[in-house]
């Protein structure tokens, strides 16, 4: 039996042990990713890549001074929340897709505006005729937006616009005989979309 017992001890303290050693490493694990994480510096990322991720945004949002203040922004974000960056290899990685996340909220923020822009309404001789062409132009924008692309772009050159058939060739870059054909099936795909007889 003391023999049973003294194995218990030896197994217990080695136990104890394996406990404490596991509660080093951790510790030093801990303090190991708090000296990783003390090394982001995001100055020096700043200085290193900022003219490249300005670049990078320019192209997103097509504006310099936005472009200058998303990286600014996400620069300024990646600075408050440093603590957290455990990998100064993906830092700059970070930061890019902050500079990318930034521009798609830009973007997303500009559709937004664009899509709640009023119309200028001249004004009409009742309020039940601005009614009904307001309605008017309401289904006209709608039934643009279905046509395909170059269609919508013809039409819209020519009516929005008031280019010729070459001018309107000229900014699509095809021919001014496609750009007529191509303009009359819009035309006819919109008199269709209206339920208009042509």
């Amino acid at each position: 039996m003391g023999r049973a017992a003294e194995d218990i001890r030896v197994t217990e303290a080695a136990d104890e042990a394996a406990k404490r050693l596991c509660y080093v490493e951790a510790e030093l694990l801990t303090q190991q990713e708090a000296l990783a994480r003390q090394r982001v510096d995001v100055a020096s990322i700043f200085a290193e890549h900022h003219v490249g991720l300005v670049r990078l945004a320019l192209i997103m949002v097509g504006d310099q001074a936005t472009a200058e203040d998303v990286v600014q922004d996400a620069f300024a974000r990646t600075h408050a929340g440093r603590a957290r960056l455990r990998d100064i290899d993906k830092a700059l990685a970070y930061v890019r897709s902050a500079v990318l996340n930034g521009c798609r909220s830009v973007l997303r923020r500009r559709a937004t505006v664009f899509r709640r822009v009023v119309p200028y309404e001249p004004p009409v001789w009742s309020a039940e005729s601005a009614a009904l062409l307001g309605e008017e132009r309401r289904e006209v924008l709608l039934a643009l937006r279905r046509l395909p692309r170059r269609q919508r772009e013809a039409l819209t050159l020519r009516y929005y616009f008031d280019l010729t058939d070459q001018e309107i060739a000229d900014t699509m870059r095809i021919s001014a005989g496609t750009a007529r054909s191509t303009m009359a099936r819009g035309i006819a795909a919109l008199g269709r979309a209206l339920g208009e007889d042509s």
